[in-house]
């Protein structure tokens, strides 16, 4: 009789065993579930849905109501993100990841062309949209040593007033400001602009740092899309990378000027291709990995 107990008792334990086993390898093995350690990807639906988002506002020029809720929504989706007031009721909406400084800073711009109806979807929405995206996905990494920090800047007031007389000198204003306050401790600047063009194949602009673009070419081959990335010099632009490049901070900008809505009306969702944004911010992602790694 007593051995009749025990051995229902080791058979009781020995089911029990087997059914805690299966349900920890089902949660190993369940859809979706991250291996430990394992890095978020680009997730170009995400990405998708804030450019969508930031369209609904409508114009977003700099100073405007629309442009102001544009800042408010993006400003809650980084890293403690916060204002950095310019003056004028412009404001730069800048989030963070601690870690060594000086700091590697992704940036796009924010603020619409002062054209009426003009939406902006890849002028920059989208690089918008992407830089929260990689933000997101960046702050879910847990590095083994203390990376290089990072921060996140989306220009107000990078598109020049109505009726202006010098881009350089009436644009720009977010950069500027931001170089201003914080270029000791910048150590480069990723600028993301035209990164969801159709059929994309993104030159270095001339004013880019040849090393940093090179290293950008080769986390795009890392992350299989160095199709979008050419080794080719195109004619220099002046954008929010000059301000920085100007100062002596090494500094790439993703843009394509050949764009045909470039300015124009039809700069609008339909122009927006999801493969290009998700290829272009997947290799972003991977070159920020990277240089928070590297020495220097």
């Amino acid at each position: 009789m007593g051995g009749r107990r025990i051995g229902a008792l080791v058979g009781v334990l020995m089911l029990l065993v087997s059914v805690g086993l299966a349900t920890a390898r089902g949660r190993v093995n369940a859809p979706g579930a991250r291996a430990r350690g394992a890095r978020a990807s680009f997730d170009e639906g995400r990405a998708l849905a804030l450019t969508r988002t930031q369209l609904a506002f409508g114009p977003r020029p700099a100073g405007s109501a629309a442009a102001r809720r544009a800042g408010e929504l993006v400003r809650a989706r980084l890293p403690h993100g916060r204002f950095e007031p310019l003056g004028g009721g412009l404001r730069n909406v800048v989030g963070s990841l601690p870690g060594r400084e000086p700091a590697i800073v992704l940036g796009a711009h924010y603020d619409t062309t002062p054209l009426p109806g003009y939406l902006g979807a890849n002028n920059s929405a989208a690089a918008v949209a992407a830089v929260v995206e990689i933000a997101r996905d960046l702050s879910r990494d847990r590095p083994r040593s203390r990376p290089v920090a990072v921060r996140f800047v989306l220009f107000d007031g990078e598109e020049a007033p109505a009726g202006f007389s010098d881009f350089f000198a009436q644009g720009l204003r977010g950069s500027r400001a931001y170089v201003s306050a914080h270029a000791a401790s910048t150590r480069e600047l990723i600028l993301m602009d035209f990164v969801a063009v159709r059929h994309e194949r993104l030159a270095r602009e001339a004013g880019s740092d040849a090393a940093l673009w090179a290293r950008l070419r080769g986390a795009a081959a890392r992350a299989g899309h160095q199709a979008y990335f050419s080794a080719a010099t195109v004619s220099q632009v002046l954008d929010d990378h000059t301000i920085f490049a100007r100062a002596g901070i090494p500094a790439v900008d993703l843009i394509d000027l050949s764009y045909p809505c470039w300015q124009r009306l039809c700069d609008d969702l339909s122009q927006v291709s999801t493969s290009t944004q998700a290829a272009t911010g997947s290799s972003v992602l991977a070159l920020v990995r990277s240089e928070r790694a590297r020495p220097g």
